[in-house]
Order: structure tokens, then sequence, then C-alpha cells
């Protein structure tokens, strides 16, 4: 990876302004109420989606729920979802708080949230924080939902990744080194968590064969969020190097970051042309894989690895 690929002027290929009417749909956005997760959810709910946000604790999503009211008046103004606010309607949105078997319908999953080159640490389960909170997390959570998904169905996933996926520890994706410290630094480790979200949303389509719940990937940009500019602080010398050549003015906005993921959730074209398995870059563009991501063989093992760690875990 270059300073000149984190630097691209991406290419405008979706807008707001051609997100459908989404009346009638339920979301499910993780990490919804800051960065792109909360313009995610902005876009959803200003569309009329009804937008359960998952979320740290309750209180993170409530203070943006009440910023989303605010938001949605004045950035949709002529919106289906600002008149009801204006009649002293509360838009649909809620906080994750019941059991996942409780959810209402679910059409759209959006696994968005995450850490970035955080030090090393175990998780609570004892997993390398990176690949727990960014992977396994996100698989218990979607394996979980699947049979909502198919009862909701057509309904889509999609999983957000990044470009660093192609940063990998010296031993590239070795499942047996997960939890060894002295393998890779912040950063491959988190490159390693985002080869493995991309692994998953290639694997996870052939488990769904013949039903019309839908996974592709992606990556949203260099976003200027508060995740993006505190794993800045975290880098090695060489790497915030690399990054320091990347101008502050470069960075894509949030509301850009979320319109690529916005486009796979909602866009009929995804329909249309049967997406699945694909992975995305800004903005709504389509990009070709590495071999390594689309390796089946490393897609499976990375799928009955998880299964393993998550059934011993669990099993506690």
């Amino acid at each position: 990876m270059t300073a000149e690929s984190l630097n691209t002027v991406p290419v405008r290929n979706h807008s707001y302004d051609q997100i459908p009417d989404l009346t009638g749909k339920y979301a499910l956005v993780t990490g919804a109420n800051q960065g792109i997760g909360y313009s995610t959810t902005l876009g959803l709910v200003s569309h009329g989606a009804h937008v359960t946000m998952a979320c740290l604790t309750e209180a993170k999503a409530n203070d943006a729920i009440e910023k989303l009211h605010k938001d949605v008046t004045e950035r949709y103004p002529h919106s289906t979802a600002a008149a009801q606010i204006a009649k002293g309607h509360r838009l649909p949105l809620d906080f994750l708080l019941l059991g996942l078997n409780d959810l209402k319908p679910l059409h759209i999953l959006i696994n968005n949230s995450g850490i970035a080159n955080e030090p090393w640490r175990l998780s609570a389960d004892g997993i390398e924080s990176h690949f727990a909170v960014n992977h396994l997390g996100h698989f218990v959570f979607t394996t979980a939902l699947l049979g909502r998904l198919k009862e909701s169905q057509p309904s889509r996933i999609v999983v957000v990744s990044s470009l660093t996926h192609k940063f990998l520890p010296s031993d590239k994706f070795d499942l047996s080194t997960i939890n060894d410290p002295t393998v890779g630094t912040s950063l491959t480790r988190y490159g390693r968590s985002k080869l493995a979200n991309i692994l998953f949303a290639n694997g996870l389509p052939r488990r769904l064969a013949g039903s019309q719940v839908r996974v592709n990937s992606i990556h949203p940009g260099a976003v200027d969020t508060p995740m993006f500019r505190a794993a800045m602080e975290s880098l090695d010398e060489e790497t915030t190097a690399l990054f320091a050549k990347v101008p502050k003015e470069s960075l894509l906005t949030p509301e850009d970051g979320a319109l690529t993921q916005l486009y796979v959730a909602t866009s009929p074209d995804v329909v249309k042309s049967d997406v699945r398995g694909r992975y995305f870059v800004p903005i709504a563009q389509e990009e070709s894989l590495d071999s390594e991501a689309l390796d089946m063989d490393l897609q499976e093992k990375l799928w009955e690895y998880s299964e393993k760690v998550v059934k011993e875990k669990t099993r506690k």
C-alpha cells in the first residue's frame, strides 16, 4: 500500500439522493452512534427505514438518537421523516436492548463497528482484540441473525472491511498465530482482522445459496472519524510517516464514507444484478480482490476456526 492509494480522489457513483424509499424496511447498524455508522443510520432513517442501533451503551445510542432528529430536520427538510418530526412524532430508531431473537423483521444488517491499531491485548475471552472485535464479534452476531434475515428476505448483509486488509503480519494469514504477541504490529493485526471480514463475506454466500440474502463487503475509504484519528496516534514510526503523506483535506467526511455501504445496503442494482460476495470501494465502485481474499480454502478454514473458537468460549 502506498500513500498514493490512500490519497486517490474517489469516483462518485452514488449519492444520498439515489437512496430509494425504505419505508417498511428494518435495519440494524453496529457502531451506529458515531463516525460512518452514524452517517449510515442518518441515511437510512431519513429515507424511511426503522433502524436498530447496536452501540456500546444505551446512553450513547440515546445521545445519537437526539442528534439524528436534529440532523434529519436540517439536512433532509423535505423528507417524510422530517415531516413526521414536525408533527411531533419520533423517528423509528431504537437501541439494541432486547435479545437478538426479539428483533422485528430484519432486511439490512450493516456490520460497521470495530477497533483499529490498538496496542496488543487480549479480549475478555482471551482472543487478540482486533480479531475478536472486528471478526469474531460480527461472526457471532451475523450467524445468530441468519434465521431472521432469511425470514425477512430479500435482505442484505454489509461487512465493513478496509483497504488495509492488504497489510498483513509476516506470516500472512496464519490462524495458529492469532494470539502470538510477537507476530505483527498493531496495524498488521488490524489488517488481518479486515482480511477476515472479507473472507467471511465471501464465504457466507455459499451457505446462503438459493436464498435472497445477499452478502457483500466494502472499504469505506480513509474517513476523518474519531476512530481514524485515534488510530493514527498509535501507529509505529514507519507507518505514521506513510499516513502523514495523506493531506487531511483528502480524507472523506463521514457522510461520504458512509455512501459505499449505503449503496450496497439499499441500491436496487444489488438485486437487479444479483450482487453477492463482491467488494466495493469509494464511492460505490466494485473492485477486484487479490487471490488471498478469494481463496475458498482459506475462507473455509476461517469459518471452521471461528465456529470452533465460539463453541469453546460459549461452553465455559
